[in-house]
C-alpha cells in the first residue's frame, strides 16, 4: 500500500517542482530587470546626467519620465523579491535558476533597451555625442553577453533537472 501511495504521490512532486523552477526563474527575470532598469535610471539618469528616459520633450516631461521608470523598476525588483521569499519559505529556491532569471531578465531588459527604445523608438540615446555607435556597441554586446550567461545557468539547471540531481539548492 506504501508503493501505491508514493506512485500517487509523485506526479504532485514533478508538478510542484516544475511549478518551483518556473517560479525561481520569474523571480530571477523580474528582480534582474528590475535591477539593471534601477542601475540604469540611478547611474546614467541621475548621476551622469546622460539623458533622461524621455528626451524628445521639456526637461521636466524627461524628469517626470525618470520618477516614471525609476518606480516600474522598483515593481519589478519588489515583486522578484516577494517571488524569492515564497519561494524560500517553501523550501524551493533554487540558486543556480534563481541567477540565471537574473542575468536573462537584466540582459533581455538592456537589449530592449538598447534596440528598441535607443534605436527604434529614438526616445533617448545612451549619451549625447558626436560617435554614439561606441557606446550603443559597448551596451549591446554587455546585453548580450548577460543574456548569454543567463541562458548557460538556465541549461545547466534544465540538465540538474532532467539528469534528477539538484544539489543547488539554497
Amino acid at each position: 500500500m506504501e508503493r501505491e501511495q508514493v506512485k500517487l504521490d509523485r506526479p504532485s512532486n514533478l508538478l510542484n517542482e516544475r511549478q518551483q523552477s518556473s517560479r525561481n526563474l520569474w523571480s530571477g527575470v523580474l528582480f534582474g530587470l528590475g535591477l539593471v532598469a534601477f542601475f540604469d535610471e540611478m547611474v546614467f539618469h541621475q548621476l551622469l546626467h546622460w539623458h533622461h528616459f524621455y528626451d524628445k520633450s521639456t526637461t521636466s516631461i524627461g524628469l517626470i519620465s525618470d520618477g516614471v521608470f525609476h518606480a516600474f523598476s522598483w515593481f519589478a525588483t519588489i515583486a522578484g523579491l516577494f517571488l524569492f521569499a515564497d519561494l524560500r519559505r517553501r523550501n524551493g529556491v533554487w540558486l543556480m535558476r534563481w541567477w540565471g532569471g537574473i542575468f536573462l531578465g537584466g540582459g533581455l531588459f538592456q537589449l530592449y533597451d538598447g534596440i528598441v527604445q535607443h534605436k527604434l523608438m529614438r526616445i533617448h540615446q545612451i549619451r549625447y555625442v558626436e560617435n554614439v555607435i561606441i557606446y550603443d556597441v559597448i551596451w549591446n554586446v554587455f546585453s548580450i553577453v548577460m543574456i548569454g550567461v543567463g541562458l548557460f545557468l538556465l541549461n545547466r539547471t534544465r540538465k540538474q533537472r532532467e539528469g534528477g540531481t539538484r544539489s543547488e539548492h539554497a
